[in-house]
């Protein structure tokens, strides 16, 4: 008799209970250990990052062939217009909202109390070859590259580094993520860090909680439209890879888990493995959620002006600044942290405020991030055989003789 496997999403639920529990008895010096692990575990992603967008995106790109380019460029703007939508949904939520849900509310920044959190036993550096954003435009070179090209050398040695990428995924990552996601949860409930910002700002943070899920209902039905399935099926599928980014709170660490689960959802490997590493670096829904209504919760509490045609800049000059963002926990709000103070005047106190109610829901826009990803990608697939059968004759026959 076969002994019945233990999904993810099962292991991801008990390890965020489990770490919340055990954070309110363990001492000290047990969660430093579990600290530790983490720490290890959080470096050798930052390492592992930008060579798994390169192992994933640059073969993507080259098999799918000499409609890269195209798909490239409908990708980028898709993602840019659901980053965009965000934004403006964000703001016209709040603006609705905040008059009467922070009616009496003002900021009380020495509420705010630093907890001094504990620290790992010890800690490896490993840095990283190169950066995220170095690694993403050589994958998009070298997959153009190798789709124009003749020469079978380098794809070769790209489909072997693929496969390494690979295992290293499934043999490491993925086994690792719950009880990395354990560690998260138990410094958290251990150090009571997010307690003070959660008293101050719940009703906000409450309020984003359900403007992520009325944004993910909003893409997976337009998926579901385009691509003619159940978006509620669709959405389900990608419930282990919005968990998972509840844990990791990265976009780019979730990248494994949001992968398996979009080919679960019917696209095509090659085209997926093209669209979700690339979504998770410029698809930035729940960030721009976040930092769109945390700022005007700031603005209105401390009595700051709230103009649309500024808020309406910001948004655009948000989607695009955020795309440098690291691969790493609260990386898109400290890209954003200069639009904050030259576009909206916001001083060192109000950047504070902002980093710590941010970081305090990093995990909601980060899950809200790579859930959408996959209705990209449903609505690319879409696209992408569509253009296949409406295409020319000529283009046609060029699918044909490829496959």
């Amino acid at each position: 008799m076969e002994k019945k496997k233990i999904g993810l999403l099962p292991k991801i639920v008990i390890a965020i209970a489990s770490g919340i529990v055990c954070g309110l008895f363990f001492p000290d010096g047990l969660v430093r250990i579990f600290l530790t692990v983490n720490g290890l575990f959080s470096n050798f992603l930052g390492f592992i990052i930008p060579l798994l967008i390169l192992g994933l995106v640059a073969p993507g790109i080259a098999d799918l062939g000499k409609g890269a380019g195209r798909l490239l460029l409908i990708t980028a703007l898709l993602a840019y217009g659901f980053t965009l939508f965000s934004g403006f949904f964000t703001y016209l939520a709040s603006d609705l909202s905040y008059p009467w849900l922070l009616k009496d509310a003002e900021l009380q920044p020495q509420e705010m109390a630093v907890v001094e959190p504990l620290t790992p036993y010890f800690t490896v550096m490993m840095p990283p070859l190169m950066d995220v954003m170095t690694s993403l435009v050589l994958a998009f070179t070298l997959g153009l590259g190798m789709s124009v090209i003749n020469g079978a050398t380098l794809k070769e040695a790209m489909e072997d580094f693929k496969d390494i990428i690979n295992k290293v995924i499934t043999g490491v990552i993925i086994p690792l993520l719950p009880l990395y996601i354990f560690g998260i949860f138990l410094n958290i409930s251990n150090s009571g860090q997010v307690s003070g910002v959660l008293g101050v700002f719940v009703k906000i943070i409450v309020m984003i909680f359900f403007l992520t899920i009325i944004l993910l209902f909003i893409q997976f039905f337009i998926a579901g439209i385009v691509s003619k399935k159940n978006p509620f099926r669709l959405f389900r599928n990608m419930l282990p890879a919005y968990m998972t980014a509840l844990g990791t709170q990265s976009s780019a660490a979730t990248i494994p888990v949001t992968l398996e689960q979009t080919i679960k959802n019917g696209v095509n490997r090659e085209l997926a493995t093209f669209v979700i590493p690339l979504c998770a670096t410029i698809h930035l829904s729940g960030s721009t959620m976040k930092i769109v209504a945390c700022a005007m919760a700031i603005m209105l509490m401390s009595g700051m002006p709230i103009s649309f045609g500024v808020m309406a800049g910001f948004i655009f000059m948000l989607g695009i600044a955020m795309v440098a963002a690291p691969g790493v926990p609260g990386g898109a709000i400290m890209a954003a942290l200069g639009l904050l103070q030259s576009m909206l005047g916001f001083d060192e106190t109000a950047q504070g405020l902002m980093i710590a109610l941010y970081i305090a829901m990093d995990s909601f826009g980060t899950a809200c991030n790579v859930t959408g990803d996959g209705a990209i990608a449903v609505i690319m697939d879409r696209i992408n055989k569509k253009s296949h059968h409406t295409g020319t004759r000529e283009e046609l026959e060029e699918v044909v003789v490829a496959e």
